[in-house]
C-alpha cells in the first residue's frame, strides 16, 4: 500500500475516543472525555458493568491552558472514583487493603521525618518523592491489581489499534507510569527552589509548588505523546515501559481480559463519538489521559 493510500485510509477512519483508565482489584475503570464506565468480576463470577457522566472540571480556558489543563483532567479522573464506588458496590478500589493503608501512614511519617533533614537538599526531596511511591508499590503487590492493569492496557490498546486484545502488549505508551519520572524530577526541583527562596515554606507554598510540578509533568507527558521520537520522549517512555514491565503490570487471564473488554465496550456505548461532540471540553489541544 502506497503512502497516499495509507493517508487516504487514515483520513477515512473515524476518530477514536480518547480513553484513560484505572485498574481495580477486581476489574477496570475506564473514562473518556465526558463519561466513565466500570466492569468488575463479581463474587458470583459474572461481569457487572456500570457507567455515568464525568464531573466536568476542565472547561473553557482551564481545558486548554498549559499547566492548568493537566491537573484539572487528573482531578476529573479522581472525582470519578467515589461515583464508581457508589454506583457499583462490588467495586474494590486499589487502596482497599490494610497493607496499603499502613504503607500510606508509614510513608507520611517517613516523609515528615525526611523534611527535617538538610534544608534545600535535592537528595532529601528525591527521598521524599520515592517514599511517596511506597503505597502504590504496596498496592501492586496484589497480583490481581497488576493483572487488571495489564488488561486495561490490552483492551484500550486493542481498541486504538484495531487489533486483538489477547495479542496486544500489556505495556502501553500512554501509561501513567510515564508521569513518574517527570513528576519526581520536577517535584524535587520545585521544592528545592521554594526552599532557596522562602525560609520555612508552609504547606500552602509547598502545595502550590507541587501543583505546578504536576502541571509541568503532564505537559512533558503530552509532549512525549505528540513527539515520540524526541530524546526527552524516548527517555520518558523507556522509564515508563520498564516500570510497567517489571512492576506495575502482569499478563491477565482470559477472564480478566474479558472484564477489561467489557469496560471498554460500555464506555463506547455511552461516550459520544468525537465527530458528534460540540462541547467546550472536546478541545483537541487537551493532553492525553493516562491509562
Amino acid at each position: 500500500m502506497t503512502d497516499q493510500e495509507n493517508a487516504s485510509k487514515e483520513a477515512s477512519e473515524p476518530e477514536k475516543v480518547r480513553m484513560g483508565g484505572m485498574a481495580l482489584r477486581n476489574g477496570l475503570l475506564v473514562h473518556g472525555p465526558t463519561h466513565w464506565s466500570v466492569a468488575v468480576r463479581a463474587r458470583s463470577g459474572e461481569i457487572e458493568v456500570a457507567s455515568g457522566p464525568k464531573p466536568r472540571l476542565a472547561r473553557g480556558r482551564i481545558a486548554t491552558t498549559p499547566m492548568l489543563r493537566g491537573p484539572a483532567r487528573l482531578a476529573e479522573a479522581m472525582a470519578v472514583v467515589p461515583l464508581v464506588r457508589w454506583k457499583l458496590r462490588s467495586v474494590r478500589l486499589p487502596l482497599e487493603d490494610p497493607r496499603v493503608i499502613g504503607a500510606a501512614l508509614l510513608a507520611s511519617g517517613a516523609s515528615a521525618f525526611a523534611r527535617k533533614l538538610a534544608k534545600g537538599s535535592a537528595t532529601r526531596e528525591a527521598l521524599v518523592g520515592v517514599i511517596g511511591l511506597v503505597p502504590a508499590v504496596a498496592a501492586l503487590r496484589d497480583p490481581n491489581l497488576a493483572a487488571y492493569h495489564g488488561a486495561e492496557h490490552k483492551a484500550i490498546g486493542a481498541y486504538e489499534s484495531g487489533g486483538n486484545a489477547a495479542e496486544t502488549p500489556k505495556e502501553h505508551q500512554r501509561c501513567g507510569s510515564n508521569l513518574i519520572g517527570p513528576m519526581l524530577a520536577l517535584g524535587v526541583a520545585g521544592q528545592v527552589i521554594v526552599e532557596s527562596v522562602i525560609d520555612r515554606p508552609g504547606s500552602i507554598v509547598r502545595g502550590t509548588a507541587s501543583l505546578a510540578a504536576t502541571g509541568a509533568a503532564v505537559e512533558v507527558f503530552a509532549f512525549a505523546e505528540r513527539q515520540p521520537g524526541a530524546a526527552l520522549s524516548r527517555a520518558v517512555h523507556h522509564t515508563g515501559h520498564e516500570i510497567q514491565r517489571l512492576i506495575s503490570t502482569r499478563e491477565p487471564t482470559a477472564e480478566q481480559l474479558a472484564v477489561g473488554e467489557a469496560a471498554v465496550a460500555e464506555l463506547l456505548r455511552v461516550e459520544p463519538s468525537p465527530a458528534d461532540r460540540t462541547d467546550e471540553g472536546a478541545d483537541s489541544e487537551a493532553p492525553p489521559m493516562p491509562t
